[in-house]
């Protein structure tokens, strides 16, 4: 699982240092919207939409922004249509990536995504290069501050949860994708919070980094990533040492 969390901590303490509030709001927008539009309207017979709005929720997104997305989802508004795409490919040192996107032009979102693994050495693969790689799971991450080991245990099991993992300075709660939404409730109403909270591509093993060059390298490029307005989420199989990633 370090691969995942290493990647999400990194993330999230670099999200609580950079204003990207518009960026998580884009991001939110058009899963919001895609849900509403695959699944329909209605968040109680919408399993996707459901998790999408706790989501925004989380994010203290306004209630008139969720309402217009999932209007445009519907087509009860005008709205870009977004198609799914996931990108497949190799960074720096071996590194397994996986690139989820929603875009209104896969010309321009598969040219710059082609552009930023060239940058770094590393190359764009084909469909099915690396996915199989990753298992998908629901994981929420709890900062080890609000709780502890067992108590979390035991409020995620009685939950429904596959289990409990230390990670650093937080706790991941691992469910099976169709048990996330349930598992998410039953913990939030036993008053359990979550720095982060969504179905992810869990790597089955890792790729230790234990260079500078390397390890600067794959966080370049996930960083890039990250920031293209096309992009909702990347993957990676890697772990850098702690003490390496304290000197980076």
């Amino acid at each position: 699982m370090s691969g995942h969390s290493k990647w999400a901590n990194i993330k999230h303490k670099k999200g609580a240092a950079d204003a990207r509030r518009g960026k998580i709001f884009t991001r939110l927008i058009k899963e919001i919207t895609v849900a509403a539009r695959m699944g329909g309207g209605d968040p109680d017979g919408n399993p996707r939409l459901r998790s999408a709005i706790a989501s925004a929720r989380a994010e203290n997104m306004p209630k008139d922004n969720i309402i217009r997305g999932i209007k445009k989802g519907t087509g009860e508004l005008e709205g870009e249509v977004y198609d799914e795409i996931l990108y497949e490919g190799y960074g720096p040192g071996g590194v397994a990536v996986l690139v989820e996107c929603m875009t209104d032009n896969r010309n321009r979102t598969v040219a710059d995504i082609r552009h930023y693994f060239a940058k770094s050495n590393g190359n764009l693969g084909e469909s099915g290069c690396v996915a199989y790689m990753f298992d998908k799971k629901g994981v929420m991450l709890v900062d080890k501050s609000t709780t502890s080991e067992e108590e979390l245990m035991d409020l995620a099991i009685e939950a429904g949860a596959d289990d409990v993992v230390e990670e650093d300075d937080h706790f991941q709660v691992v469910t099976a994708p169709d048990d996330f939404d349930e598992v998410r409730e039953n913990l939030e109403k036993a008053g359990v919070q979550f720095v982060e909270a969504s179905i992810s591509m869990v790597p089955q093993n890792t790729i230790e980094i234990t260079e500078e060059k390397p390890a600067k390298a794959i966080l370049k490029l996930l960083d890039s990533l990250e920031g293209h307005d096309d992009v909702q989420n990347v993957y990676a199989n890697f772990d850098i040492d702690d003490e390496l990633m304290e000197q980076l």
